[in-house]
C-alpha cells in the first residue's frame, strides 16, 4: 500500500510537469560536459529534498584523520565502527543500521560503484586510502534512488582531485607508536591539453593488537581529455596490495581481561590485491542537456589464512585431533584459508536535461546500467600452523569451492520541479537482478533466483534564499540479499526476503550568518524486513521481520575568522544523532524479542571538536569522540558471556588532539597528533569476540606542497 502511494505521488507529480516540459524551454546552460557523476554537488545543495553532506578535504585536514573513519565521523547520522586500526575494512552504519562490513551502505568513487561485489556480496574487505580523495558526498534522502542497488541507509560517493592546470603536488611523512609509518606522494599537471593527476600511498602498522601488522600500497592515476567544447574523457586506474598479519578471532572475556589487546594467533594472514580501471565520456548536447557514460571493471584476490572463525570456534581435540588444543597453536595446530577471487564490470549511462519555461523550471535526469560479477570461493585446510595450501583432508584439503554470479539491470527516472523557492524532486528505481550458485565439489548441485524491485521516492524542499533549506521526503529502501544468503550450497532456495522500508525525514540546512551553518534532519525507517546477521561477521543472516529506526540528526560549524574577521580564527564543529528507536516489531524464530533493542546501534554518538588557526600558521585542536552502549545480540544479553560475543558495549568518550605549524614563506608544514589522549581503554565490537579500541597513539609528520 505504501509503495503505490509512493509511486502514484511519483506518476501524478512527472504527468503534472509534462505540459511544461512540452512548452518551448529557455535554455539553462549547464556547467560543463564533465565525464564525471554528480552525485550531490555543493551547489546543487538547495534543491536537494533530503539529507546531504558535502565535505571536502580542507573541513577535515586540520583534524588530522588518522583513517577513513575520522572522516565519516563528520557526517551527521553515520556510526563508523573500528576494528584493527587502520579502518582497511571499514563498517559503517547509518541511522542505527548494523555496520557489520558496510552492507547497508553504498560506496561508490566519482558515482562508479567502489565495492568488488555491490549486488551479490555488499562487504567491504577494501577501502582506499582517504589521502586518494579530495572530498566525500554523504546523500540519506530519496535523492538516493538515481543510485543502487542498496537505498537503504544512505550513499557515500569518493571524489577523486580535478588535474591541476599547472605542475604541482605534495609529499606527506608521518610515523609514531606502534609501527605508524605512512607515506604519500601526489602530482599533476595538464600537458597539451591533457589533464594527469597521480597518487601513491603506503602505510604500515602494528594496529590495535598484538601479532598484527598492517601494510598497504596504493597507486592511482587519472587522465582528463576534453574534446572540443562539448565532450571530456576520463580515464582512471587503481592498483591495491594488502600484506597482513591480521586476525579473524577477538577475545574471549578471560583473555581481554588479561590483556585488552592480547591476539593469541601469530600464525594468521591476510592478502588482498584489487585492480580497477574505468573511462567515462561527458557529452554536452546544446545547452541544457548532458549524457554521461561510463564504462568500469575491478577484480579483487582476497586470501585470509587463519586459525579461528571466532572466540568460540577455537582450535580443539573434537575439531583438529592432531591440534590438541590452544597451547599447540604453533605447533602441531592447522589452519584454514579463505581464498575469494571478485570480477566485476559494468556500463552505466545517464542523461540530465535543464530547462525553464517562464516561471518553471526543471531538471529531468534517468539512466540505465548493466552490471555483472562473479565470485570463486575456496575454503582449504592446512595442516600447519602456517600453512598456505590445502593438506591431506577429505578433497585433498579443499572444504569449499564455489562459483556465485549475479547478474543485474537497472534504471531509474527523476525530477526536481522549481517553481518559485520550491523544488519538488519524485522518481523512481528499477532493479532486476539473476543470481546463480555452483558447487563444484563432488556432488555439488547449482541452483538459479531472481530477484526484482521498484523502488519510488518523493521530496519537497524549499530555499527562500541562499541560507535556509527546508525539506521533507518519503522513499522505498532497498536492499537486495547476499547470492549465499538465498540459494543453498545443494542449489536449493532459502527463504531469505530482500531488505524494504519506508524512509521518511524532515530536515533544515541553515547559514544564520557568515561563519555558521548548521543542520538538522528528524528521520524514520520502518522496515516490512530487515535482515540481521547472525553472531559472527560472516554468520548466516536471519530475516528480522518489522523493525523500526527513528531519531534526530544534526551537525553545526562556526568560524569566527568568517563571522568576524578575527585575526585569529577560533572554530567549532559538531555531530550529534540520536536513534531513540531501533527496535524489533515482531517475534523473529522462538526468541521472544519483540521491543527489543537491534544490535550494535548505540542511542547517542558523535563528536566534537574546537581549535584555533593563527597568524604565522600556527593551528591546533582538540576533539571528542562519544559512542554509546549498545547490544551485542537481538536478546540484548546485558552480562558478558565468557566468549565475549555477547553482553553490553558500555559507552565511551575518547579524546584526539592535532596541532600543526606552517612554516612561513615555504611549503612545508610540521604536524603533530595524539589519538586516544587518556589512553581509554574500551571495546569496540564483539561478533567475533571482544575487539578493542585504538589505544593512545602519537604520531608527527611533515608535508610539502610543491
Amino acid at each position: 500500500m505504501r509503495r503505490a502511494l509512493l509511486a502514484s505521488s511519483a506518476l501524478l507529480s512527472l504527468a503534472f510537469a509534462a505540459p511544461v516540459l512540452a512548452q518551448e524551454a529557455e535554455t539553462e546552460v549547464l556547467a560543463e560536459a564533465s565525464a564525471e557523476i554528480v552525485v550531490v554537488g555543493r551547489d546543487r545543495l538547495d534543491e536537494i529534498a533530503g539529507a546531504a553532506t558535502v565535505l571536502r578535504d580542507e573541513d577535515y585536514e586540520r583534524s588530522q584523520p588518522f583513517s577513513v573513519d575520522d572522516v565519516l565521523r563528520r557526517v551527521p547520522g553515520l556510526y563508523p565502527r573500528g576494528e584493527e586500526g587502520l579502518a582497511l575494512r571499514p563498517n559503517i552504519g547509518f541511522r542505527g543500521l548494523n555496520p557489520t562490513r558496510s552492507t547497508e551502505v553504498l560506496l561508490l568513487e566519482d558515482g562508479v560503484p567502489l565495492a568488488y561485489a555491490p549486488y551479490g556480496d555488499n562487504a567491504s574487505y577494501y577501502h582506499p586510502p582517504f589521502e586518494r580523495f579530495s572530498g566525500v558526498e554523504v546523500l540519506k534522502g530519496a535523492g538516493q534512488i538515481a543510485f543502487g542497488p542498496h537505498t537503504v541507509g544512505g550513499v557515500v560517493n569518493y571524489l577523486t582531485p580535478a588535474p591541476p592546470e599547472d605542475f604541482g603536488g605534495r609529499l606527506i611523512l608521518r610515523a609514531g607508536e606502534r609501527g605508524n609509518r605512512e607515506l604519500v606522494l601526489q602530482a599533476g599537471d595538464t600537458i597539451g591539453g591533457t589533464g594527469l593527476f597521480g597518487s601513491f600511498a603506503a602505510r604500515d602498522s602494528d594496529g590495535n593488537r598484538a601479532n598484527h601488522s598492517l601494510s598497504y600500497r596504493d597507486l592511482f592515476v587519472k587522465a582528463v581529455r576534453p574534446v572540443g567544447d562539448s565532450h571530456e574523457l576520463t580515464f582512471k586506474a587503481s592498483a591495491w596490495h594488502e600484506d597482513s598479519q591480521v586476525s579473524y578471532s577477538g577475545l574471549t572475556a578471560a583473555e581481554f581481561a588479561a590483556d585488552p589487546y592480547g591476539n593469541p594467533f601469530p600464525n594468521d594472514r591476510f592478502e588482498t590485491l584489487h585492480y580497477a580501471l574505468s573511462a567515462s565520456h561527458g557529452w554536452l548536447i546544446g545547452d541544457d542537456l548532458k549524457l554521461t557514460t561510463v564504462l568500469y571493471g575491478a577484480s579483487f584476490d582476497r586470501n585470509w589464512w587463519r586459525q579461528a572463525s571466532n572466540s568460540s570456534q577455537r582450535p580443539n581435540d573434537a575439531s583438529d585431533p592432531a591440534c590438541g588444543g590452544m597451547a599447540n597453536l604453533s605447533t602441531t595446530c592447522g589452519n584454514e584459508g579463505r581464498m575469494r577471487q571478485y570480477y566485476s564490470f559494468g556500463v552505466d549511462s545517464r542523461a540530465e536535461w535543464d530547462w525553464e519555461a517562464g516561471a518553471w523550471a526543471g531538471r529531468l535526469s534517468g539512466g540505465v546500467r548493466a552490471h555483472h560479477e562473479n565470485q570463486e570461493r575456496l575454503q582449504f585446510n592446512g595442516d600447519t600452523p602456517w600453512a598456505r595450501s590445502a593438506g591431506t583432508g577429505v578433497n585433498g584439503g579443499v572444504k569449499e569451492r564455489n562459483v556465485r554470479q549475479a547478474t543485474a539491470v537497472s534504471g531509474f527516472v527523476q525530477h526536481a520541479l522549481m517553481f518559485g523557492d520550491f523544488t519538488l524532486t519524485t522518481g523512481a528505481r528499477v532493479e532486476s537482478m539473476e543470481f546463480e550458485r555452483s558447487n563444484k565439489l563432488a556432488g555439488g548441485g547449482r541452483g538459479q533466483e531472481r530477484v526484482e524491485a521498484f523502488i519510488p521516492g518523493v521530496g519537497l524542499a524549499w530555499s527562500p534564499d541562499d541560507r535556509l533549506t527546508l525539506f521533507a521526503g518519503a522513499f522505498e529502501g532497498f536492499s537486495p540479499p547476499r547470492v549465499e544468503d538465498v540459494i543453498t550450497n545443494a542449489g536449493g532456495t532459502i527463504d531469505l526476503e530482500a531488505e524494504e522500508s519506508l524512509n521518511l525525514e524532515a530536515g533544515v540546512r541553515a547559514r544564520p550568518r557568515d561563519g555558521f551553518t548548521f543542520e538538522a534532519t528528524a528521520f524514520r525507517m520502518d522496515f516490512d524486513n530487515q535482515i540481521v546477521p547472525g553472531t559472527t561477521a560472516g554468520g548466516v543472516l536471519t530475516n528480522a521481520g518489522p523493525t523500526l529506526n527513528q531519531g534526530i540528526e544534526g551537525a553545526a560549524r562556526f568560524s569566527s575568522k568568517e563571522a568576524f574577521d578575527t585575526a585569529i580564527d577560533w572554530y567549532a564543529d559538531a555531530t550529534l544523532t540520536w536513534v531513540g528507536t531501533a527496535e524489533y516489531k515482531a517475534d523473529r524464530g522462538t526468541a521472544l524479542i519483540n521491543g527489543n533493542r537491534l544490535p550494535y546501534a548505540p542511542e547517542w554518538f558523535g563528536r566534537a571538536s574546537v581549535g584555533f588557526e593563527a597568524a604565522g600558521g600556527w593551528q591546533a585542536e582538540v576533539e571528542a569522540v562519544h559512542t554509546g552502549e549498545m547490544f551485542a545480540d537481538d536478546l540484548n544479553t546485558v552480562v558478558q558471556t565468557a566468549n565475549g560475543q555477547k553482553g553490553i558495549i558500555p559507552s565511551v568518550t575518547v579524546f584526539n588532539l592535532a596541532a600543526s605549524w606552517r612554516v612561513p614563506n615555504t611549503g612545508v608544514k610540521l604536524t603533530a597528533a595524539v589519538r586516544n589522549i587518556e589512553d581509554e581503554v574500551y571495546i569496540v565490537d564483539r561478533a567475533r569476540g571482544i575487539l578493542p579500541g585504538e589505544p593512545r597513539t602519537a604520531l608527527v609528520g611533515v608535508e610539502l606542497a610543491f
